[in-house]
C-alpha cells in the first residue's frame, strides 16, 4: 500500500528510465561476445533524476512519468521509495517496456548506450494536470528532458505554463540532447512562460547556433525566458536573468 504525504511542494514531469551501466568497454566487435568487469543499476532519465535529487535535499516532491508493468519498473521503484518520491501521478502502461539505458563506458569514461524510450512516448500533453498540482501544495514545476519526450512537443505546453505561473506555480524547463533539438519550433512558444530555462553548452549551440555560453543566454533569454542557466559541467553554469549575467561557480567556490 503506498503512502503519501498530504502536500508536495514540487511537480517534476519528466522520462524515466532503468541505467545499465557497463564498465570497461573499449571495443564492441559485430559478431563476438564482450566482458567488462563493473556494472551498476540504477533508475536514470532527467525526471527521475531531478525528481529524486530533490526528494533527497528534503523538498517533497512528486514525478510525473510513465514506465511500463514490468521487471524494471520494480526495481527503479525501490530506489523512488527509498527516496521519499510521491508516486500519485506515475502511471504503468501495460504491455509496454520501461525505457531502458545500457551504458557501455570505455577507459576514457566515455559512454555509448544503448536506448529505448518504452513508456516515455505514451506521457503527452493531456497528463499535465497544473490545476491537481496546484490543490496539492506544487510552488514549482518542472519539465525534464523535452526533447526526448514526443507526446509534448506540442503547442499547448505555452499553454499549460501559462496556466501554472497564472496559478502562482514556478515554472522551468530543461531540454536533452536529441535528434529533435534540429526542429525546435515547438520549444519557442514555451519560452515566455518560463520562469527557468535550462541547458548545456552542447545543446545551447544546437538551439541557437551560439558557441559562448554568454552568447547562448542572451539569444535564448530574449526569447522571453525570465532566466537562462547554460550549464558547464566542472566549470559550473553561465546564469543570465534581469538581474543578473554572468558565470556561476560551485557554491563551495563561490564562498572562497
Amino acid at each position: 500500500m503506498l503512502v503519501f504525504t498530504d502536500m508536495i511542494h514540487a511537480v517534476v514531469f519528466g522520462n524515466v528510465t532503468l541505467d545499465i551501466i557497463c564498465r570497461t568497454v573499449d571495443e564492441v566487435p559485430r559478431y563476438e561476445s564482450i566482458s567488462f568487469d563493473q556494472v551498476a543499476i540504477s533508475p536514470g532519465g532527467c525526471g527521475s533524476n531531478v525528481a529524486m535529487g530533490l526528494s533527497s535535499l528534503g523538498i517533497p516532491t512528486s514525478l510525473v512519468a510513465r514506465c511500463g508493468d514490468d521487471n524494471a519498473a520494480i526495481i527503479i521503484e525501490r530506489y523512488w521509495y527509498d527516496a521519499g518520491l510521491n508516486l500519485r501521478y506515475l502511471r504503468k502502461v501495460a504491455g509496454v517496456p520501461t525505457g531502458t539505458s545500457v551504458g557501455l563506458v570505455d577507459s576514457n569514461f566515455q559512454p555509448r548506450f544503448i536506448h529505448t524510450s518504452g513508456a516515455n512516448a505514451r506521457l503527452s500533453i493531456e497528463d499535465l494536470d497544473v490545476q491537481n498540482y496546484k490543490v496539492d501544495g506544487a510552488q514549482v514545476l518542472h519539465i525534464a528532458g523535452y526533447f526526448v519526450l514526443p507526446g509534448i512537443l506540442d503547442p499547448k505546453l505555452a499553454e499549460k505554463l501559462a496556466e501554472a505561473r497564472q496559478l502562482g506555480i514556478l515554472t522551468s524547463l530543461d531540454v536533452v540532447h536529441s535528434p529533435r533539438m534540429k526542429t525546435p519550433g515547438s520549444l519557442w512558444p514555451c519560452l515566455p512562460h518560463l520562469d527557468i530555462f535550462l541547458c548545456n553548452a552542447r545543446e545551447g549551440w544546437e538551439l541557437t547556433g551560439e558557441d559562448q555560453p554568454k552568447a547562448i543566454a542572451q539569444a535564448l533569454h530574449k526569447r522571453g525566458t525570465n532566466t537562462v542557466i547554460v550549464k558547464l559541467g566542472s566549470e559550473g553554469c553561465w546564469l543570465d536573468s534581469d538581474s543578473y549575467q554572468g558565470l556561476k561557480s560551485h557554491p563551495e567556490e563561490s564562498t572562497r
